[in-house]
């Protein structure tokens, strides 16, 4: 199960830290990736990391700007979001899926059709 939190309103240039926690599943054998989808939009990759070593990978258009962690401790994945721009707006997805059946991290991103644990999404809205 993933239960995503920390979406809401910021204006353009704030900052806000999403959090996906994890339970059922032994973290260690999976990545977790974040994605968002806007109206009209499909959905995208934004950032993905495997949990075991904890590489990561980043969309060109938020690098430099999000920042994704994992925590062990508490089984839980963060995405940390400064300098948010109004078309960072979206809602917010986790999902999650064991190594063996992706290619890469990177892969994972680029591949959210195939993807089948999801969470709820948590809307963030950047305006001003």
């Amino acid at each position: 199960q993933l239960v995503e939190s920390g979406g809401g309103l910021v204006q353009p240039g704030g900052s806000l830290r999403l959090s996906c926690a994890a339970s059922g599943f032994a973290l260690d054998y999976y990545a977790i990736g974040w994605f968002r989808q806007a109206p009209g939009k499909e959905r995208e990759g934004i950032s993905c990391i495997r949990i075991r070593d904890g590489e990561t990978y980043y969309t060109e258009s938020v690098k430099g700007r999000f920042t994704i962690s994992r925590d062990h401790a508490k089984s839980t994945v963060y995405l940390q979001m400064n300098n948010l721009k109004p078309e960072d707006t979206a809602v917010y997805y986790c999902a999650t899926e064991i190594l063996e059946l992706i290619p890469s991290v990177q892969g994972m991103c680029l591949m959210p059709g195939e993807l089948d644990y999801w969470g709820q999404g948590t809307q963030v809205s950047v305006s001003a």
